[in-house]
């Protein structure tokens, strides 16, 4: 079973060591970059490791936009050597979970890089939907909940 759980002192450093694949790292921030940016945008950006029982396999960066009053999904990514085990979408509905619950989010906005079809699939999978917005070599997808 997968949970989100907060990053602390105690769990940083394996959070840290999450890696994608190769071949992914063009389409997906670091966790750490990640981080950083959580920092600077403390007040609206919610970052959580993804658990797998006791061991971390992914991180998820939920947010704000204030200039767009839109929740969104900012960072994702599953852990080169848990991937194809189905943690990607059940992190991914765990997370969107999250922002209905504790946040009220109606809507939940995403984009994905051009190219990255694997992750626009799971994205459309679970129900998002192109905007029709792309810039910044980003497509926007959005979930109505």
């Amino acid at each position: 079973m997968l949970t989100l759980r907060p990053i602390t002192a105690e769990n940083l450093e394996s959070v840290l060591a999450l890696k994608v694949s190769p071949a992914q790292k063009s389409y997906v921030s670091t966790v750490a970059a990640s981080l950083a940016q959580a920092w600077v945008y403390r007040d609206t950006a919610f970052p959580f490791a993804v658990y797998a029982g006791d061991e971390p396999v992914g991180f998820v960066m939920l947010g704000y936009y204030a200039p767009r009053q839109q929740y969104t999904l900012w960072k994702f990514l599953i852990d080169a050597a848990h991937q194809h085990r189905g943690y990607g979408r059940q992190a991914l509905q765990l997370a969107i979970r999250w922002l209905q619950e504790v946040k009220g989010a109606n809507e939940v906005y995403t984009g994905v890089l051009l190219g990255n079809e694997n992750a626009k699939r799971l994205y459309l999978s679970e129900g998002f939907a192109p905007t029709g917005l792309v810039e910044n070599n980003m497509e926007e997808l959005r979930l109505r909940c």
